[in-house]
């Protein structure tokens, strides 16, 4: 087994080296894209690499050092480049965010493999799979926002793009001579779509899980020790996580505890917690407890539609047949037809092909390469 080779790349510092590079990129039909951020070490988190590879030549760009990317703008949104990525929700979402990057003509080669039926689809694994080249993991979880960075570093960002361009080019011939390549090309167009979550002024319960089993008077307290969190993250400059971990947070809510010897009773906390925070947090608890009933947070719930009691039969039948194809094709049934996109066909029961391209959610190549099926399995169940 070869370990990942070293190879040449340059680091770019300033906007005339960023410039000197998009110009000769800007007529490449491949580029390869990557990027390293600070997530577990910082509040606000950032990109701080981004990693590209064209034309036989790697960069690694340094956003801190050359602030202003605006320069790579037109090549990630000419539709005549293909942008390679590697499980691209996150680096998307990060680019449009951070630089207002927006990206046309996508391809995410784990997507890709997903389609092909692969089991493991991480960059090692796909890499070692088929290239029989193991990449060095050693710095994934390291702060990328040091300066300066180690050219270890550096050298392990840059492999994460040296393989991506044979990688997409070798599935997207495999995908072809499959019939997948133009699913996974929609796919990855709806993909490319994908921005970062807004959430304003709503209350923080409503993105934490188990937010939603618990009574009001616990939610309010839940709210307020995940507003006392945020407060604390900002000022410390940490991750929400590295503050108090959501089991945590949601075990002193669930259970009201409001003294530090309750804490202490529960071991939801460390000692050191306890004794650093243990009276704020108990404070927030004992403020909920006294909180009127008609003020209390209510959590939103979507009532369902009322739907014919056939809906559940053709659900059950086309989860049947959706099963079946995906074991033939050896693929996640979840990527032929979704739980959200099966329960809509049911819903609407579409008559034709144009009613059923106009279910919420349905993609093109279903349609295309199973709708005449479809149809006439929910005309067998009427």
């Amino acid at each position: 087994m070869n370990h990942s080779p070293s190879f040449a790349y340059n680091l770019i510092c300033n906007e005339s080296q960023l410039q000197q590079f998009v110009d000769r990129i800007r007529h490449e039909k491949f580029i390869a894209v990557d990027l390293e951020a600070d997530s577990m070490f910082h509040y606000q988190e950032k990109v701080c690499l981004v990693q590209m590879a064209a034309k036989g030549e790697n960069v690694v760009i340094d956003p801190l050092e050359v602030g202003d990317l605006s320069p790579l703008l037109p090549i990630f949104k000419d539709e005549a480049i293909c942008k390679v990525f590697h499980g691209s929700d996150y680096d998307i979402r990060s680019l449009y965010r951070d630089f207002s990057i927006e990206i046309n003509n996508l391809f995410d080669t784990q997507l890709a493999s997903m389609y092909m039926g692969e089991r493991e689809t991480s960059l090692g694994a796909v890499v070692k799979k088929r290239f029989g080249i193991k990449l060095d993991k050693r710095y994934q979880k390291k702060d990328w926002s040091q300066r300066p960075l180690p050219d270890g570093m550096i050298e392990y960002a840059a492999s994460d793009v040296f393989h991506l361009i044979p990688l997409a080019k070798a599935l997207m011939a495999e995908l072809k001579q499959k019939g997948r390549l133009d699913w996974v090309i929609e796919e990855c167009h709806y993909l490319s779509r994908v921005r970062p979550v807004n959430n304003g002024n709503d209350p923080l319960f409503l993105k934490f899980r188990g937010a939603g089993r618990l009574r009001r008077r616990n939610l309010a307290a839940l709210e307020g020790l995940l507003q006392y969190r945020r407060k604390l993250a900002k000022k410390k400059d940490r991750p929400l996580f590295k503050v108090f971990a959501n089991t945590s947070l949601l075990k002193i809510a669930s259970d009201m505890l409001d003294t530090p010897k309750a804490m202490e009773t529960s071991r939801c906390l460390s000692v050191k917690q306890i004794r650093i925070y243990g009276k704020p947090l108990s404070s927030i608890v004992k403020k909920a407890k006294t909180i009127a009933d008609n003020a209390l947070p209510v959590y939103p719930r979507k009532r369902r539609p009322s739907v014919s009691p056939k809906v559940p039969e053709r659900s059950k039948a086309i989860k049947a047949w959706r099963d079946d194809l995906a074991d033939r094709l050896e693929i996640d049934p979840a990527l032929l037809f979704n739980k959200a996109q099966i329960t809509a066909i049911a819903i609407k029961k579409p008559q034709d092909m144009e009613a059923l391209r106009c279910v919420d959610g349905i993609r093109n190549w279903q349609v295309n390469d199973f709708g005449e099926t479809l149809l006439g399995l929910l005309a067998a169940h009427p």
